[in-house]
């Protein structure tokens, strides 16, 4: 086996062993608000708490990926969410468990997520030539989906027989497990620095990401039309488990069931993106992508069996993986390595931003307008900003795939 293939396989591996914990705490703590409140307000504090943090730190996270051990980065984000998450143990243990709580870990975990994500995202044109970055990035999308089968699995059972305190406490061995794979197996490529290079001034940094962002013409179009998508499709995201206690019974089982026919559909589809590729076009794919998701947004909405929801739910799942890897893959391929952090820190801040932004305008309606009619109406929407982005010349230009050429990093 290539050297490159073993030590991404040991780093996809790692990171879906931390994943699948993460993936315990977050149903819990969705499902727990879910349940305790019924509310769209509840929810949607509960996101914020999730995503601003995020936002907050982002600029600063991609300015120490472009310049600092992306690896060591990686390793301290995953062990400061561990502690958060054993630490949580223990105050539940005490009896401490108002919604607050909840609250509270979620904003820690935001940051620790805002150092992981372009960190993570920057590695993978380091460790992997340009011409298999699809191909990897697919199945790494499949694997950690098919994690994502067993953790709902996983979560509904330790949710309805043991507590949350043991959940928590499972998520703090997962990422232990993954630090000590990162930093024992796994290499990822330092970059090199001489003298002044080496000094990080934030302001400067800052302002040469906004730069080369500014230059890059593809960039600010492409960014607008991810933070498009992404505020309309956060009834889709994140009011399906409330639609489903509100229409068909308040059962963990079905919760569990939505999650877990999502995660399936992710599994496929992100394999299905690994052997298929998807069109030439990279813009292409996403828009097809994005029309598919668009029409199972109405068939969620006007399912009246559960069982045709699922299935709806499974049809969402395949389609994602064909929106989010080619997005990835785009910015991996066409993004100077120098400004890979900065550039991904400014996708996930806007990421970061569009979903909770969507959730405190669908969230609060959510409690007086039926979730199916958010649903149809955002539906609509992103079939129209598909149709708009296909008019774009520049991003179709810059969908193109470029020609294949293999890194002295990957093959190192």
């Amino acid at each position: 086996m290539n050297h490159w293939k073993r030590n991404i396989i040991l780093f996809i591996t790692g990171q879906t062993i931390s994943l699948f914990g993460s993936m315990l705490v977050q149903y819990a703590i969705s499902w727990y608000i879910t349940l305790q409140t019924q509310s769209g307000l509840m929810m949607t504090l509960s996101i914020l708490c999730g995503f601003v943090p995020q936002i907050l730190l982002s600029p600063f996270a991609g300015v120490w990926a472009d310049r600092y051990d992306r690896k060591k980065m990686i390793a301290i984000a995953d062990t400061a969410i561990a502690v958060v998450s054993i630490l949580t143990a223990i105050v539940f243990v005490l009896g401490y468990r108002e919604l607050w709580v909840l609250f509270a870990v979620s904003i820690l975990r935001s940051f620790g997520a805002a150092v992981h994500q372009p960190a993570v995202s920057a590695s993978y044109p380091q460790m992997v030539p340009q011409e298999n970055l699809m191909k990897v990035q697919g199945f790494a999308g499949g694997v950690q989906s098919a994690t994502m089968i067993l953790a709902p699995i996983a979560g509904a059972s330790l949710l309805a027989f043991t507590s949350l305190e043991l959940i928590f406490s499972i998520d703090f061995f997962t990422a232990a497990i993954a630090v000590a794979t990162l930093l024992l197996y796994v290499k990822i490529p330092k970059r090199e620095c001489v003298g002044a290079e080496c000094k990080v001034d934030y302001l400067l940094d800052m302002k040469l990401g906004v730069k080369y962002i500014r230059e890059h013409h593809f960039l600010i179009p492409f960014f607008l039309f991810s933070t498009s998508v992404l505020f309309f499709i956060a009834p889709l995201a994140f009011l399906t488990p409330l639609q489903v206690v509100r229409t068909f019974g308040e059962e963990i089982w079905r919760l569990a069931a939505i999650e877990i026919g999502f995660a399936l559909g992710m599994t496929v589809g992100g394999f299905a993106v690994a052997v298929l590729g998807g069109f030439k076009n990279r813009i292409v794919t996403m828009i097809v992508a994005l029309a598919a998701m668009a029409a199972m947004s109405f068939g969620i909405a006007l399912a009246a069996n559960f069982w045709f929801y699922l299935f709806f739910m499974v049809a969402t799942g395949f389609a994602l993986p064909f929106y989010n890897t080619p997005a990835a893959v785009m910015l991996q391929e066409k993004v100077d390595r120098d400004y890979m952090g900065r550039v991904f820190s400014v996708m996930g801040m806007l990421s970061g931003s569009a979903m909770p932004l969507g959730m405190l305008v669908f969230g609060p309606i959510a409690d007086t307008v039926p979730i199916a009619t958010l649903l149809i109406g955002a539906g609509i929407v992103l079939l129209l900003i598909g149709a708009a982005v296909l008019l774009n010349r520049g991003l179709m230009r810059a969908g193109r795939k470029p020609e294949p050429r293999k890194t002295a990093e990957a093959d190192a």
